[in-house]
């Protein structure tokens, strides 16, 4: 093989791996399509994309979908959201949207609101078609214990406005729940609210449930309504043998006192009884005594002991004879 073949063969090889360096550096293709959008933006903008490791095409088709559709953003606000974690494609799918809608929404609004982590696509979808939130079954009791179960549909619309630090649909659900407890538990009964359930889509709208919240409410209808336990008359029966019980037990310690005091006055009357035996005891001892020291006669000590028999027998005749004849 001659040296001037082999040089030739060099210098393809060179000019091939130039080429193939210079397209992989330099998107040319995509360079022409933006140019063909009329996108400006020089080779030296997409060098320097590569270079801070940003892939060009995620920045400049956005760009010329951004305008096609007549919208004013430039490069840089791309690459920096792209930069800061932030969907491009879908800010500008948002602002396309809005644009169309006539919805004020700034790329600001749009960035800031993608960077928050809300969907902003989604809010501006929810802007021009409203959302309907369902409940789940809420359950409250109207004055007279009746307890009413109640679904409600809530209509919402994204308020663009309010989307960043604003609430988000848990707290709509727990707002509209909360009214719907006030306003049954407010009726004097549960027929009441049977028969006009429009009145707590109308009370619970009127309280501006929506504020601080990232959607405005449109409207909230009732969609089913039922009727659960009778909760005022499971809290009177429970009432009810909750006192039976309080009763029997002050009862019951009324029966303990009256034995405990039963106990103790038969203790006292046999206390009483020993000491009357212990004195009956002592009586002889003491007529003996008496005896002894001349202080008690013989014979006044026989006709003490003939009046206790003539008391005694006279108590056996009164209770042997009829009360009636003996009155007579």
């Amino acid at each position: 093989m001659s040296s001037e073949l082999i040089r030739m063969l060099i210098i393809i090889a060179a000019i091939a791996l130039f080429f193939a360096i210079f397209f992989s550096v330099i998107p040319v293709r995509l360079w022409i399509s933006a140019l063909a959008s009329g996108v400006r933006i020089g080779i030296l903008s997409l060098v320097g994309m590569r270079l801070r490791r940003v892939r060009p095409s995620d920045v400049v088709r956005p760009m010329i979908k951004a305008t096609k559709a007549g919208l004013t953003i430039s490069i840089n606000q791309l690459e920096s959201h792209l930069l800061s974690g932030g969907d491009v494609d879908h800010v500008v799918d948002a602002l396309i949207a809005a644009h169309r809608a006539k919805l004020q929404l700034t790329y600001e609004q749009a960035a800031a609101i993608d960077l928050a982590g809300r969907d902003v696509l989604e809010a501006v979808r929810m802007s021009v078609k409203p959302k309907i939130i369902e409940t789940p079954s809420i359950i409250a009791v109207a004055k007279d214990g009746i307890e009413v179960k109640a679904i409600a549909r809530v209509t919402v619309r994204a308020n663009l406005t309010r989307l960043i630090g604003g609430a988000g649909e848990e707290t709509v659900i727990a707002r509209v729940g909360e009214g719907i407890v006030t306003t049954v538990g407010s009726a004097e009964n549960h027929k009441s609210v049977l028969e006009n359930p429009d009145s707590i889509s109308e009370m619970v709208l009127n309280k501006g449930l929506d504020s601080g919240t990232a959607f405005e409410i449109l409207s909230i209808d009732i969609a089913d309504i039922d009727l659960g336990k009778n909760i005022g008359a499971k809290l009177q029966i429970e009432q009810a043998e909750a006192d039976k019980q309080i009763a029997q037990a002050k009862a019951e310690e009324r029966r303990a006192k009256a034995i405990a005091l039963e106990q103790e006055m038969k203790a006292k009357v046999e206390e009483m009884r020993a000491r009357v035996v212990e004195a009956e005891a002592q009586i002889p001892l003491a007529i003996s005594e008496a005896l002894k020291k001349g202080n008690l006669g013989v014979l006044d000590y026989y006709n003490m002991e003939n009046i206790k028999a003539d008391t005694r027998m006279r108590e056996l005749i009164a209770e042997e004879d009829d009360p009636d004849e003996i009155v007579g």
